[in-house]
């Protein structure tokens, strides 16, 4: 069975006093909580060290640390850049792959996100595959095409018994920071096709729905069959709103 998870993609927020508290925060609320999915935090990279001194106070709790990108090189004259196996010295278990941000923002293409995912796997980290299509694809009628492209960027590099161990997340890219959410039918129809996509793999690959998720739309997007769990934006970083996401995934 997939595993239930809800992973936190904190962006370009915070500073090193907040990142400390609002980790204790979210341990702490796990601690008391009831949740039994796994969570995961992404802080800014230049933070993950503190925010792995205030995990490490809190044993026992099942919060885990991930990284919002990596590059696709593993050492070398890539200024700027930070390699898989940096991030797992820092304790990085997880590392979120091909955001909408980093393919509209800074232009990274399949092919990128390919060489990312692989990069991620070779420095044992689960990555978290992110899909997901435009307003202007959506109206068009070319989501699935749209999806089934990116997701065989990295399928027909790595072959679908690769997949099983990685996280795939839909964000629509125009339910993304704009406050606008996909109803829980568009959210499972489209997780439906990915699911279908991985074949025989996909039945155990953990599927999340990001874009705009908050503890109010949560119930009704974990109540369909394809999503187990949610990549979260801005609700991560209010640590009630998170570990109450937590809850209602189970």
């Amino acid at each position: 069975m997939p595993e239930r998870l809800i992973v936190g993609n904190w962006k370009m927020h915070g500073s090193l006093a907040s990142v400390a508290a609002l980790t204790e925060a979210i341990a702490e609320g796990l601690l008391a909580s009831p949740a039994s999915v796994g969570a995961v935090i992404c802080p800014p990279v230049i933070f993950l060290a503190e925010a792995a001194v205030s995990l490490a106070k809190a044993s026992g709790v099942n919060l885990a640390l991930g990284a919002q990108n990596l590059c696709q090189y593993e050492e070398g004259a890539y200024t700027g850049e930070v390699s898989g196996p940096m991030l797992r010295e820092f304790g990085c278990r997880y590392v979120i792959v091909g955001h909408s941000e980093r393919r509209q923002l800074f232009g990274e293409s399949d092919q990128l996100v390919g060489d990312k995912f692989i990069a991620a796997k070779k420095a044992g980290l689960r990555p978290i595959l992110c899909v997901g299509e435009t307003e202007t694809e959506r109206q068009q009628g070319q989501t699935e095409a749209v999806i089934n492209r990116q997701l065989d960027a990295v399928i027909k590099r790595v072959g679908l018994s690769e997949m099983r161990e990685a996280i795939m997340a839909y964000e629509p890219v125009w339910a993304i920071g704009t406050g606008k959410v996909a109803t829980a039918a568009q959210a499972q129809e489209v997780l439906a096709v990915v699911r279908s996509r991985l074949g025989d793999s996909g039945q155990d690959t953990t599927l999340l729905y990001g874009g705009s998720v908050s503890s109010e739309n949560a119930e009704q997007l974990f109540a369909q069959p394809d999503i187990d769990g949610a990549l979260v934006g801005g609700a991560s970083l209010d640590a009630a709103q998170f570990v109450k996401i937590c809850e209602i995934a189970g």
